[in-house]
């Protein structure tokens, strides 16, 4: 058969899917992203001819790939985000990412290294590719596209839901976040764990700590008010300019990545910086609508491609490697870890437990570790030929979390997530006057 022409047939029905799927199954206990790996899984179990892209010897595609599906997420979540910036406003954030970040990092590392027997730096990186809760895929617990007009005078979390604001927030920033412990774990396989030598560590937080995501914050920053005022200095005046009205979500998202690492930055932290920025630039204006829905425009084309090709590998053999133990540990992590870990981090708040149940457990992982794995994978050299030789086995138990996280997140989310937020309005028979809280 013509693999080109059968190639452009499966493209074509992803297209289709992502923009006819979130209607279909809006409010329904059914994940589209999974529908799309299942897509793939179907289409490449035939006799077509058509090969998939193999991550195990092929990190390099994989990495770019899921690289630029990342960071056009990263800046369809920043511009949701309505909340004005402040230390207490964003206090759940703050909590995720200093706490259930590394707690989970920690949990895994242990399993890891004491239960499936990896040696330290690979369990390390295990521990930092599954730690992020992925942008791409949390599209049914994200906030709610950006409201065009804010009131800052007001309860932050009147207008928008606690959960989706945590798990957005936390998206956006624990992607880059991720990128540390990654490095961590290469420096260690790279040292052998020479622990008379402190250089290797003095290095991990100087530069891929404190350094990159410094540059990262700051370029963010500065391309976010650049873009800000070339969008609202310049309104559309011509037909070609309103045609593509929106694309300069795509010029800001690959603008801040590529000018951060250009000079060694964090881009992942940059783009979402960029995007808060941009969105903080200029409230009341329904532009951000147009820049938000282009973003995820792009970003719902490109994540179907991925979830297509996840389902091709995983027919061609991508979990053969797993083993009893590593099955569960993989559910471990994915049901006990990250829930606990979250929990934790919300001790000695005033949330409402099932919110911060919900916060805690729905820490979806999905292409982002894709791109850490491939990343560190494609970095590595013969002096981490650690990382190397348990390719094969990190890239199998990886495939087992995000495919049972789609089952398990991907058709609960919006059902749970749903019914949170309508558990939050008063019924009107306790406001007395039949208005509901949110009406005051």
């Amino acid at each position: 058969m013509a693999a080109y022409e059968i190639a452009l047939l499966v493209t074509s029905i992803a297209i289709l899917g992502a923009v006819v799927l979130p209607r279909v199954l809006a409010d329904k206990p059914m994940s589209f992203p999974l529908l799309y790996v299942g897509l793939g899984a179907l289409v490449f179990a035939l006799p077509t001819g058509v090969t998939v892209p193999d991550p195990v010897s092929q990190p390099n595609a994989t990495r770019r790939l899921t690289e630029f599906v990342i960071i056009i997420s990263l800046m369809g979540a920043g511009l949701k985000l309505d909340r004005p910036f402040d230390w207490q406003g964003w206090s759940p954030t703050w909590r995720l990412l200093a706490l259930t970040m590394p707690l989970t990092i920690l949990a895994v590392s242990v399993l890891g290294w004491g239960v499936l027997g990896l040696s330290l730096p690979v369990a390390v990186l295990l521990g930092a590719v599954v730690s992020p809760t992925d942008p791409v895929l949390a599209s049914s617990v994200e906030a709610t596209p950006p409201a065009s007009s804010v009131d800052e005078e007001i309860d932050p979390t009147d207008q928008e839901g606690e959960i989706r604001f945590a798990l957005t927030s936390e998206a956006g920033l624990n992607d880059g976040l991720a990128f540390p412990f990654t490095y961590l774990a290469i420096l260690m396989a790279g040292e052998s764990l020479d622990l008379s030598r402190s250089g290797w560590l003095v290095e991990w937080i100087g530069f891929y700590v404190i350094y990159k995501i410094g540059v990262g914050i700051i370029g963010g920053a500065v391309v976010g008010y650049l873009i800000a005022r070339f969008i609202f200095g310049r309104p559309s005046s011509s037909q070609l300019s309103r045609v593509m009205e929106g694309a300069e979500a795509l010029a800001a998202t690959l603008f801040a990545y590529a000018a951060t690492e250009l000079v060694a930055g964090y881009g992942f932290i940059a783009v979402f910086v960029a995007a808060l920025t941009l969105r903080h630039y200029e409230w009341e204006h329904a532009y951000y609508e147009k820049l938000h829905d282009f973003a995820v425009l792009v970003e719902r084309l490109l994540m179907a491609t991925v979830l297509v090709l996840f389902g091709g590998v995983l027919v061609q053999g991508l979990l053969a490697p797993l083993t009893p133990a590593y099955v569960a540990v993989g559910l471990v992590i994915l049901l006990v870890v990250r829930p606990i870990a979250g929990l934790l981090a919300s001790v000695g708040t005033d949330q409402l437990f099932a919110e911060r149940a919900v916060i805690a457990a729905f820490g979806i992982r999905g292409i982002g570790s894709f791109f850490y794995l491939a990343y560190a994978l494609n970095s590595a050299s013969l002096r981490e030929y650690e990382l190397i030789v348990a390719a094969e086995e990190l890239w199998a138990l990886l495939g087992f979390i995000v495919l049972a996280s789609l089952l398990v997140h991907g058709i609960s989310a919006a059902l749970v997530v749903n019914t949170l937020d309508e558990m939050r309005e008063v019924p009107d028979d306790e406001t007395g006057d039949g208005a509901t809280a949110d009406d005051d």
